[in-house]
């Protein structure tokens, strides 16, 4: 019982229970500051005296509490000037200290300019952080260069984020606009030198010119500090990007740039690859700007409708997917991006609809014919969603050639997306270093080979919900494996998996690892070992695509059984953890299998493909059991195990 009910009150209706007269207090405060009552310390501010208290200024500002209470000169004085500061803006400043309430958008912006500099002057972060959100707000084209220089000044790192970002998305018309006249030294060059202010080299180089006009002190004696202005403006310039005849026509006789500047220029443009050159892109963090809504477009490729649309889930071995015949000097299939865009992360949707692997390599171009490999998966095996990650660079072209299909000689590619990643992921040799498990359903992992009552039971995470009959993967001992196929190759140096552990028997095994299904390393022997629930693996890192468990021994019977896999190892949580670098998020579109009531790998019967073009001469329907021999026949090509529903009695449980 509640001592309210012990002594009989009766509880007070919602609200009445708090006293809060905040607003009374900030009155009366201000009250204080309009009087003459109190008052112990005059400030000077632009000649105007100010007076003020000092236990409310220096309570409100650590700046005031060192200047009045520290011990300093200022300390012992009755009046202390303020000097290189707005008297206007400080009178707004001084109301906030007494009252904790501004209404900036009542205030002109250079007001609220001068605002910002003594907030972050005299230590008011909170202030400083409500006006610059008020900036971030409020940014045009008229007033974006003015907030740039203050927080360039102050370098408040979110609130040039925000310009940096207006001014790319408003390139032109802020090069255009009598605010760029104004702007500062320092700030021109930190806008000028991104690659994501995207605009006409030429444009920058005209827009540079007037600001010089503008900003020199006199057309016939240049100062020495004006000229090292210049020369620092004039570096952002990419000369190399701008045309022969606008350098000569336009450059030289301007007389900013120097005849050898300009040959260098042409020299570096001339020796250089294209790719080398200094491009600018647009930048759309987290978009997918290989996009039709975007102007991205297939230029080369069969079915090529398919590829751009963002459907990921409704297709077949009839639509849906965008293909080429995998042969010697195949252009593949070739995307053109709506702008010059800064990307360094690509995602790819392979044919999925049976457990059949590619191989192939992305190239990106800004010319269309200076390509540049950016991701080589030529001698990998890979399935469905492919995440792949590359250092950022400015593309206009993106070309995915397929180099190998385990069933046919046709390389199809239901998706493509093209992103820029804020996100740092860890390389090694083109190949991602993952942090978090990449063993699992939602990363396009699966189970090639096993027994299991669900196809993937050994991925789904659940290292709780098992017992006698389900929840574990098996094989029998002396014959097959559990084989695990990962989405992709990672460079990958520990794994970590969960044997059957509802009673007290030991197992032995062993693990291999493989990029091609064919040959094979062993990274972890415990064939003579008894092991018993988590085993974790440590090994050499390497380049791991299928992982094999083969199990040797069982204290209880003839079979084997692992109930969770994880790569690599996670040894604070077996949950789903999202890919390190992933953009935006792990996509919760990608086709997942449906599971089986039972089901068991049969590499008997092989899936059947996407029909070939219909303009190959040398197609030719046929039985599934004489294509599957034919492909046999060929030595490159290697037939993937399928899963097949079979029969209860297939399965052996651990009581058997």
């Amino acid at each position: 019982m509640s001592s309210q009910q012990q002594l009989g009150l009766v509880a007070p209706p919602l609200g009445l229970g708090e006293v809060d007269h905040v607003r009374s207090l900030s009155d009366n405060l201000n009250a204080l500051l309009l009087s003459d009552n109190y008052q112990d310390i005059t400030l000077i501010v632009e000649n105007h005296r100010i007076p003020a208290h000092k236990i409310i200024l220096a309570s409100r500002s650590e700046y005031f509490r060192a200047l009045l209470f520290g011990g300093l000169l200022e300390s012992q004085k009755s009046e202390i000037e303020l000097k290189g500061i707005s008297a206007a803006a400080f009178h707004v400043l001084l109301k906030y200290v007494y009252t904790g309430y501004v209404s900036l958008s009542s205030m002109k912006e250079e007001l609220v300019k001068d605002l910002l500099g003594l907030a972050h002057q005299y230590a008011f972060p909170e202030l400083e952080q409500s006006v610059s959100d008020y900036l971030k707000s409020i940014l045009s084209q008229t007033n974006m260069c003015l907030v740039y220089d203050v927080a360039n000044l102050y370098q408040l790192r979110v609130l040039m984020e925000a310009c940096r970002q207006y001014a790319d998305k408003h390139a032109t018309d802020i090069l255009q606009s009598e605010a760029f006249l104004q702007l500062s030294p320092g700030t021109l060059c930190d806008l000028l030198q991104r690659d994501s202010f995207c605009v006409a080299e030429i444009e920058i180089f005209r827009a540079v010119l007037r600001w010089w006009h503008h900003n020199s002190y006199d057309d016939c004696v240049v100062k020495e500090d004006t000229t090292n202005e210049l020369n620092s403006v004039l570096k952002s310039v990419r000369l190399p990007l701008i045309t022969l005849s606008e350098l000569l026509n336009e450059v030289r006789p301007s007389h900013l740039v120097s005849s050898d500047v300009i040959l260098d220029a042409l020299k570096f443009r001339t020796e250089s690859r294209d790719s080398d050159l200094p491009y600018r892109g647009q930048l759309m963090p987290e978009v997918n700007v290989a996009h039709s809504r975007l102007g991205a477009q297939v230029l080369q490729g069969e079915m090529r409708t398919a590829l751009l649309d963002g459907e990921t889930t409704n297709y077949d071995m009839e639509r849906g997917f965008t293909r080429h015949p995998i042969e010697d000097g195949n252009a593949g299939i070739v995307v053109r991006l709506g702008q010059p865009s800064i990307i360094n992360h690509i995602k790819v949707l392979l044919w999925d609809r049976d457990m059949r692997s590619y191989s192939y390599f992305i190239e990106v171009s800004m010319d269309q014919r200076d390509w540049v490999r950016v991701v080589d998966y030529s001698n990998y095996h890979c399935r469905s969603w492919q995440r792949v990650y590359f250092p950022q660079r400015v593309v206009r072209f993106i070309r995915i050639v397929g180099t190998h299909n385990t069933v046919n000689k046709v390389f199809h590619v239901v998706s493509l997306e093209a992103y820029y990643s804020p996100v740092v992921v860890r390389l090694e040799k083109e190949l991602i270093v993952p942090k978090h498990n990449v063993a699992t359903i939602q990363l396009s992992a699966c189970v090639v080979e096993g027994v299991s009552r669900s196809r993937n039971a050994l991925l789904n995470g659940d290292t709780k919900n098992y017992d006698w009959d389900s929840g574990y993967t098996c094989h029998q001992l002396g014959s097959g494996a559990i084989v695990v196929q990962l989405a992709q190759p990672y460079v990958v140096s520990s794994m970590r998996l969960l044997l059957w552990d509802c009673d007290d028997r030991r197992y032995s095994f062993y693990v291999e690892v493989s990029t091609n299904n064919r040959d094979w390393i062993t990274v972890c022997d415990r064939s003579r070992q008894p092991c018993q629930s988590w085993q974790s693996i440590s090994f050499v890192p390497q380049p791991v695509v299928y992982v094999r468990i083969v199990g040797t021994q069982n204290t209880a019977n003839d079979v084997f059984h692992c109930v969770h896999f994880e790569c690599p190892a996670q040894e604070d949580g077996n949950g789903f953890e999202e890919l390190v670098g992933s953009t935006p998020q792990l996509p919760v579109d990608a086709p997942l299998s449906n599971p089986s009531p039972l089901v068991v790998a049969d590499a008997t019967t092989p899936p059947v493909p996407p029909p070939l073009p219909d303009h190959f001469s040398n197609f030719n329907p046929r039985p599934l059991d004489r294509e599957r021999r034919n492909l046999e026949e060929e030595e490159e090509i290697n037939l993937p195990i399928r899963f097949t529903v079979g029969s209860l009695t297939s399965q052996r449980s651990p009581r058997q």
